[in-house]
């Protein structure tokens, strides 16, 4: 779906959705997108989307569907759209127009501890260990390890303090020894290097002003898993997802992990007890119980004459 150009100055309406967005605390990449769907709605009418009609809504979704749009896409922009008809333009019969896409949710390609170990080995270079030793060994997602700052390593503590990750939400994540180990390998480097600032980013990107960025962390990935042998579909989540699964099989309450992740829901975390083998294993399964055998009557068979099994 073709985006319209971005030189064409701001129109009144999309500044007062970008007010009401920042007014309700939507963050940036939240703004950004709902902002793209909107224009690409426009695009699709060919107007104004404060003059849309149902009609208009119920062409442009089944174009979305006809050009093979992903249901991911198409729940964002129904998000997005519903924003700007229920907040900004108050217009709630419109938004009960919009349709959401129901879709089976995959399971997620999780790494065994062998794989990952493997995995980290072959990373391209010690900043790029130390950020996937990170997204493995404390779960962040790639964003959260891309923006933390030296000063969010707390040894004393054992934390890594996680600020404004998904939803805007502070948190705190674990620090293993292993872990605090590799980051100070890497901190000593990148001192010696010159590239690491007293209180900037812990994985600063080509400016050390700048963060990484989320491309070069899936690039590392996809080149370490390519040197490790790994044959699976694997990013920085696939790491995340491997901690929060292997966590499982160690029998930690899955509730600890729902903190640990920054889950607001229970039922996201529990996901992962569907892809743990040792939770699989761990359930005797009916056959393997043990069988009682039916007691026949005294001179009688419990076969017919001339049966056999």
């Amino acid at each position: 779906m073709a985006t319209p150009s971005t030189d064409a100055p701001v129109s009144p309406l999309r500044q007062r959705m970008q007010h009401d967005m920042l007014m309700r605390g939507l963050g940036s990449h939240t703004r950004q997108d709902y902002v793209r769907h909107v224009r690409c709605f426009a695009a699709f009418i060919g107007r104004s989307p404060d003059t849309a009609t149902p009609e208009d809504i119920r062409r442009f979704q089944l174009d979305q569907h006809e050009k093979g749009i992903g249901p991911a896409t198409i729940n964002s922009t129904v998000s997005a759209l519903r924003f700007l008809f229920r907040v900004t333009l108050q217009r709630r019969d419109l938004s009960r127009a919009l349709v959401i896409t129901r879709y089976h949710r995959k399971l997620p390609d999780v790494l065994s501890v062998e794989e990952a170990g493997r995995l980290l080995e072959a990373a391209p270079g010690l900043k790029y260990k130390a950020a996937l030793g990170v997204a493995y060994g404390a779960g962040l997602r790639v964003s959260e390890v891309a923006h933390l700052k030296v000063d969010d390593v707390d040894s004393t503590r054992m934390l890594l303090r996680v600020e404004q990750g998904k939803g805007r939400k502070d948190r705190n994540a674990m620090l293993s020894p292993q872990l605090l180990e590799l980051l100070r390998l890497w901190w000593r480097e990148g001192r010696r290097r010159g590239v690491m600032l007293p209180h900037g980013w812990l994985f600063p990107g080509r400016s050390r002003t700048d963060p990484i960025s989320s491309r070069q962390l899936h690039r590392a990935v996809q080149e370490a898993a390519e040197v490790a042998g790994i044959r699976k579909r694997v990013s920085p989540h696939t790491l995340r997802h491997s901690f929060a699964t292997h966590l499982l099989e160690q029998d930690v309450d899955i509730r600890v992990i729902q903190v640990l992740l920054g889950h607001s829901k229970l039922e996201t975390t529990a996901l992962y007890a569907k892809v743990s083998t040792r939770t699989i294993h761990a359930v005797t399964g009916p056959l393997d119980r043990p069988l009682s055998t039916p007691r026949s009557r005294p001179g009688r068979s419990t076969l017919s004459p001339g049966r056999s099994i």
